[in-house]
């Protein structure tokens, strides 16, 4: 090389493999970004490693399920996530033209989003926005989402990694109740000899292994639940009608019994200074959607959930 001669600089990755890689950060997986890029996975792959071999560094482990991403791309991600997504939001790219916006696939608890979040949108579908909406348990519907296939998620857990981003929307404290048949016989020997009263009263729970009566019972007795249910029903609504009918006891968020309890078809057997709260989290897909109806849903649920 003559004196003349400029110095060779190391090769810049195009926008494309960057896009890849983003789409791999926040997803997850490289077949989850192959879906939202419309790639296939073997593409994905390719762009990774190339990306990789111009960075001379690794960016991802792979594990048996799906990627975590190493120092290096969590520093990468931070660098050029604004950027590439406001080149998104002004160029349209990858983005097909449609005169209205798709439906916005919503996703969450089916108790919550029954009897909270759905109401709450009821002037947005007058509007003309259009719901897909998705129930089951937290983890699941994360990865989905992760995956692409919902816009937003109501989330019982704060998302782990720093991935997808993710607001907290609402406190649900939790109660334990029963109906007056049962509180009028175990009220006062549960306030005089704590939670063993209730062990001959039949236990109502979501599930099998008990986890809030369990998560209750460790925050308020201090001690660990030992019975078994008598039912378990995984919807909380089917809970509360099982216990309004005088079936047994059990633990439920206080939004979700608060009318049975005001109108005495269910009694608090406790009432303690510090009930356990679980915190709710709105989670958005990552990157910028290019339907704004997406917006409109999150905005109104934030708005909402204040008064919940």
């Amino acid at each position: 090389m003559s004196h003349s001669d400029p110095p060779v600089s190391p090769a810049q990755p195009d926008l494309n493999l960057l896009r890849t890689f983003l789409a791999v950060y926040r997803s997850g997986s490289f077949t989850a970004a192959a879906q939202l890029l419309g790639l296939s996975q073997p593409t994905v792959t390719t762009q990774i490693r190339s990306l990789e071999r111009q960075m001379a560094r690794e960016l991802f482990e792979r594990l048996p399920r799906g990627v975590a991403p190493t120092a290096v791309a969590d520093e990468l991600a931070t660098r050029i996530a604004a950027p590439l997504d406001a080149l998104a939001a002004a160029t349209g790219h990858g983005t097909p033209a449609r005169t209205r916006p798709a439906p916005v696939h919503l996703a969450g608890p089916a108790e919550l989003l029954s009897t909270r979040a759905l109401p709450a949108l009821a002037p947005l579908v007058t509007r003309g926005v259009r719901l897909r909406v998705s129930m089951g348990l937290t983890d699941p519907l994360l990865d989905e989402l992760r995956a692409g296939r919902h816009d937003l998620v109501i989330a019982t857990t704060r998302p782990r990694g720093r991935a997808l981003s993710a607001t907290p929307l609402t406190d649900e404290e939790f109660v334990l109740v029963a109906a007056p048949v049962w509180a009028g016989r175990v009220r006062d020997r549960l306030t005089a000899d704590g939670p063993g009263a209730l062990h001959d009263v039949p236990l109502i729970s979501y599930a099998e292994d008990l986890p809030i009566v369990r998560r209750y019972w460790r925050h308020v007795f201090g001690r660990r639940l030992n019975c078994r249910a008598a039912v378990s029903a995984p919807d909380l609504r089917a809970v509360l009608a099982l216990v309004t009918a005088g079936a047994g006891f059990s633990v439920l968020p206080r939004y979700l019994c608060a009318g049975e309890l005001a109108s005495g078809a269910l009694v608090l057997l406790d009432e303690p200074a510090d009930a356990p709260i679980n915190t709710g989290f709105l989670v958005q897909r990552p990157g910028t959607s290019d339907n704004p109806h997406v917006a409109l849903v999150r905005d109104r649920l934030l708005e909402a959930a204040r008064a919940w």
